[in-house]
């Protein structure tokens, strides 16, 4: 027997059309794609809804009863843990669970998993907080500021996670040896997000990292990213 949704107050909100299939509540940034890229690789079904930040939803009551943080993704599993469903927030967390869930995109051996493990959390504690950050001076409010400090703190510091990264990825085609995984979809979105929407190309020197634009050209070129990319649709 399916378990009801409306239990959630989320659903008043976003309605599920399919009731059966994981529910997720996002919008296509960096830390949203995470979650519709991991989706779309592993062909699980799903149901995406539009958080619109141009409405303030995530900062919604609905919302909120599912992610009290006020970020997006959330989702909700319906066949969760023994079968009952699972709310879950923090893009992270989706990722491990996801993995877990279908013992794909994470290595099987015990060394390899926490080497997966030990690269999402580098994304979570620094490439997207300071990547982010970056963004944020260099193209959007904190541009007008005169003082140009923060900008270039932000921007030695997301060079030295790039080379960080660059010298992990010599002589290898991914970040956990030659297996992708969720560490390589957890960054995915966040460099190329960096280089394009983010105007940072130049500014980074982003092309003296040839290791890294070799693995982010590679993870574009699958379908299920460029799909995911895209998901859920702008309105």
């Amino acid at each position: 027997m399916m378990s009801d949704l409306s239990v959630f107050p989320i659903t008043q909100r976003w309605p599920a059309s399919y009731p059966d299939r994981i529910q997720l509540y996002s919008l296509p940034t960096p830390n949203g794609v995470k979650a519709s890229i991991m989706l779309e690789e592993t062909g699980l079904a799903y149901e995406p809804h539009l958080v619109d930040f141009a409405k303030n939803d995530q900062k919604s009551p609905e919302f909120l009863s599912l992610n009290p943080n006020g970020k997006i993704p959330a989702m909700i599993d319906p066949n969760g843990p023994g079968g009952q469903p699972l709310a879950l927030f923090e893009s992270g967390a989706i990722l491990l669970y996801l993995a877990d869930k279908t013992g794909r995109f994470i290595p099987a051996d015990p060394a390899g998993r926490w080497q997966a493990v030990e690269w999402l959390m580098f994304q979570m504690g620094g490439i997207g907080p300071m990547f982010g950050q970056l963004g944020f001076f260099n193209k959007f409010a904190g541009r007008e500021w005169e003082d140009k400090r923060p900008l270039q703190r932000y921007v030695d510091e997301a060079k030295r996670l790039l080379d960080v990264m660059d010298r992990a990825l010599a002589g290898r085609s991914w970040f956990v040896g030659d297996e992708y995984s969720i560490a390589d979809i957890s960054m995915i979105g966040w460099v190329r997000n960096l280089i394009t929407f983010y105007e940072a190309r130049e500014l980074v020197e982003f092309d003296r990292y040839g290791n890294v634009a070799a693995w982010l050209e590679r993870g574009l070129a699958r379908p299920a990213v460029q799909r995911g990319l895209t998901i859920p649709a702008r309105g």
